[in-house]
């Protein structure tokens, strides 16, 4: 296997305008993860407005519950929280590697493919702003936007041996930096710190007064901002998505199904059986001593749980693709959302923001674990069911569609 990067070959210089992709040319594995990943990002956020109970360790969980709540709460641990960011970094840094491919291939100059992604990375900085202030702190576009930002000029034309030393170094860097924290964690009460967190998170959610709320929402967000990228599991699935988008592993699965499948099973497996354990010390049917180690191998397994899923809708998109199911309605309406993933993910806030927080209707306060689930999938089945109809329609999603506009604007 080459070492070197496998972009196309490189196009004229002068040729025709930068233009989006047309839906028909895309690929459906990252389409079909996103769309129902997006599923596992509403479960993850919702416990967050849950605002009037108590957090313990394992993120923003309460401590309390009954049984159905603590089903909730076990199966969100394992299956979700740490889990999901990682593989939308990961479908991320795959997405802008086939949009820098179309765009060669297509005659757009390397320096104007290139100024479309920065432009792009910077307008996700400011959605995220945006998203933030209006709704949500721990909105994640303005993390995705800020690491393209960096790591582009860094990695994006350097061969595929500098970029797996580069995932080995993060990999590396983040243990110390887990061990790090872990270590000074211990130093205090770990239940206490990570209530304390918990508190901070839900202040702008429990706020009753919105322009309060937004005042509290644009600081913690920016804190988030850095901190999403300093932890660095994102920024190492990302690179990883780069390798991946080299070889056209998603476009091509039937060529890759065996390390579709290793990566699949090891990273989901490796990552389930560590979020076991945390979810048993969690609900208290194993001893929560040293519960902090958990949780830190935790979100460090996190980002080989995010890549073992984007390997698992690629190996569900080669069968969907093999049976000739593609045109199915439950494939269809998931690769709907699929395309349409930023306005689905802007959805979700403008359903929990306003309905759950303080500062609206306040209805988070009467939550419980298993409620806050219906909640999430009652919401992400509405957003399946609204981009399916503009699917039907041929209507692009509103976000994508700003995005798009802004981002080829001036190449136009």
């Amino acid at each position: 296997m080459s070492s070197h990067t496998e972009h196309p070959p490189s196009a004229p210089e002068a040729g025709p305008s930068a233009r989006s992709t047309p839906v028909a040319e895309r690929v459906l594995a990252p389409d079909l993860a996103r769309g129902m990943m997006l599923l596992l990002i509403a479960l993850a956020h919702v416990p967050w407005f849950i605002y009037d109970a108590p957090g313990g360790t394992a993120l923003l969980h309460p401590t309390e519950g009954n049984l159905a709540d603590r089903i909730a709460q076990a199966l969100t641990i394992i299956v979700v929280d740490a889990r999901t960011h990682t593989m939308f970094a990961f479908l991320f840094a795959y997405g802008i590697g086939q949009m820098y491919a179309r765009q060669r291939t297509r005659g757009t100059s390397e320096r104007d493919a290139r100024r479309i992604l920065r432009r792009r990375h910077l307008w996700m900085l400011v959605f995220g702003a945006v998203h933030a202030a209006l709704l949500w702190q721990g909105d994640i576009l303005g993390v995705y936007g800020l690491i393209g930002l960096v790591m582009l000029p860094l990695f994006f034309d350097r061969s595929d041996r500098t970029v797996k030393i580069g995932v080995v170094v993060l990999l590396a860097l983040g243990a110390l930096f887990g061990a790090l924290t872990l270590f000074f964690s211990l130093a205090a009460d770990p239940v206490a710190s990570a209530g304390g967190a918990a508190d901070v998170q839900r202040l702008s959610i429990s706020e009753t007064d919105y322009l309060v709320s937004a005042a509290i929402r644009l600081p913690t967000w920016f804190l988030t901002l850095f901190s999403g990228v300093l932890t660095l599991a994102l920024p190492t699935a990302f690179l990883m998505g780069l390798l991946a988008a080299r070889r056209r592993i998603l476009e091509e699965p039937g060529r890759h199904l065996p390390l579709l499948r290793r990566v699949a099973f090891w990273g989901i497996s490796v990552g389930w059986a560590v979020g076991a354990v945390f979810a048993l010390q969690h609900v208290g049917v194993l001893s929560p001593d040293h519960m902090a180690v958990t949780a830190s191998a935790h979100f460090f397994t996190g980002i080989f749980t995010g890549v073992g899923y984007a390997a698992l809708f690629g190996l569900i998109a080669h069968r969907v693709s093999a049976r000739g199911t593609r045109d199915r309605l439950p494939v269809r309406a998931l690769v709907s959302l699929g395309r349409r993933s930023l306005s689905g993910y802007l959805a979700q806030s403008l359903v929990f923001a306003p309905f759950l927080a303080a500062w609206g209707l306040g209805w988070g306060v009467h939550l419980s674990s298993w409620s806050a689930v219906l909640v999430a999938v009652a919401t992400w089945a509405a957003t399946v069911a609204v981009a399916f109809l503009m699917d039907r329609a041929g209507v692009r999603g509103p976000a994508e569609t700003l995005l798009r506009g802004l981002s080829y604007r001036a190449n136009r």
